[in-house]
């Protein structure tokens, strides 16, 4: 159990940072009907005498996904399409949200995890509004990132533009659709939602672990983009959330094809970031348990990690940036400070560059506005339609 100082907004285990961050997420998404409140409430009634107790935490919200996941089986060969897709879309975030702390994972997660995958893609097949293709993006000998390409609504572009999104430390390209993808299509961009490596279905099953230049998924991203026909491959942008507050900002650094970039919360140098949770021994704000950090990088020891996060830091690389910058940030981030934030973004080079601090008082405060993440999700797409001139 991670307890934390106790913050000033929502939180439904308020002695346990790490499962109310998990929780708060699974909330913010109902308004995308990725979730709903009595379900959720269904899965963690019975965890308040359990704190900390990860593998109680994978029985309870498992069960529900297999209920929810039954009711959308069900109603598949009923025909009622449109009720089986909106079962499968929350069975898919139910099983992603219990799978997420089981480190290392075993025969059961990764059996979970994989219902998770037929569920969104069940889902995809049974609406046909937004238009999903799930692809595979050629990257590296003989390897492929996992991908989902969301097309634009909404337009009369015969090539709209493109925002590639990537995972943060512990997200999925699911969970990046969840977050409301389906209201940036409708402001005429296409999303092109990547497992790159160390995340997803990339780790998993591809054994693609964390690596410091998350560019060359970026690059393989722009180079798949460039082959399609329906989108503009001269503007596309890239966005990340949470750790993706470095890869974003990487890859617009050192691949200038993007042309606008999003943080949706911000990173400086990770490797110090880990260097202070491992000596607390964990005992701060993590969305993860602590030995996700091996796992992730696919290493047997904490000292192994940490020097494979050496690399893991962005000055020196973010002066190079050039396009439009936007990061957004919870003035109540118990994971990352603002003073971070402001660190990075007085170092990108890029002229035109915002920074938005989300207050207390309009929510959103959370780490990557956890606690509504729709404020944060508006205004990033916003910003994003007016960048790429949707």
């Amino acid at each position: 159990m991670n307890a934390v100082k106790k913050a000033p907004w929502f939180a439904y285990f308020p002695k346990d940072y790490r499962w109310s961050a998990a929780v708060s997420i699974t909330y913010s998404c109902s308004f995308w009907g990725a979730s709903t409140m009595g379900e959720i409430h269904s899965a963690c009634k019975n965890l308040h005498n359990k704190l900390g107790n990860d593998n109680a935490w994978f029985r309870e919200w498992i069960k529900l996904a297999d209920r929810i996941r039954a009711l959308g089986l069900d109603a598949e060969k009923k025909k009622n399409t449109l009720t089986a897709a909106a079962y499968h879309k929350r069975a898919c975030m139910y099983y992603q949200m219990g799978e997420r702390f089981r480190t290392p994972k075993d025969k059961i997660a990764n059996s979970a995890y994989k219902k998770s995958l037929d569920s969104f893609k069940r889902y995809s097949k049974l609406v046909d509004s937004p238009k999903i293709e799930h692809v595979e993006i050629p990257f590296e000998k003989n390897k492929k990132l996992p991908a989902i390409f969301i097309h634009a609504q909404n337009t009369r572009k015969k090539r709209p533009p493109v925002v590639v999104s990537f995972d943060g430390f512990d997200i999925s390209k699911e969970i990046q659709y969840m977050l409301g993808v389906e209201d940036l299509i409708k402001r005429g961009i296409s999303v092109l939602a990547v497992d790159a490596p160390g995340n997803g279905e990339a780790i998993r099953f591809r054994n693609l672990y964390l690596r410091h230049d998350h560019e060359v998924a970026g690059s393989a991203a722009i180079d798949y983009l460039e082959r399609r026909k329906d989108v503009d491959s001269k503007k596309v942008g890239v966005m990340a959330i949470s750790l993706g507050g470095y890869y974003a900002p990487r890859n617009a650094s050192m691949e200038k094809r993007f042309k606008a970039c999003v943080a949706w919360g911000g990173i400086w140098n990770y490797h110090e970031t880990w260097k202070k949770r491992i000596e607390a021994e964990y005992k701060t704000a993590l969305s993860v348990p602590g030995h996700h950090l091996t796992w992730i990088m696919n290493t047997k020891t904490v000292d192994e990690a940490l020097k494979k996060l050496e690399p893991f830091k962005l000055d020196g690389v973010v002066q190079k940036m050039r396009c439009p910058f936007l990061l957004t940030h919870g003035e109540g981030d118990q994971q990352i400070s603002i003073q971070t934030a402001k660190k990075l973004l007085n170092a990108v080079g890029s002229k035109d560059k915002t920074l938005r601090i989300f207050k207390g008082n309009e929510t959103g405060a959370q780490h990557c506005q956890a606690d509504n993440s729709t404020v944060g999700a508006h205004y990033i797409y916003d910003w994003l339609k007016s960048k790429l001139n949707a």
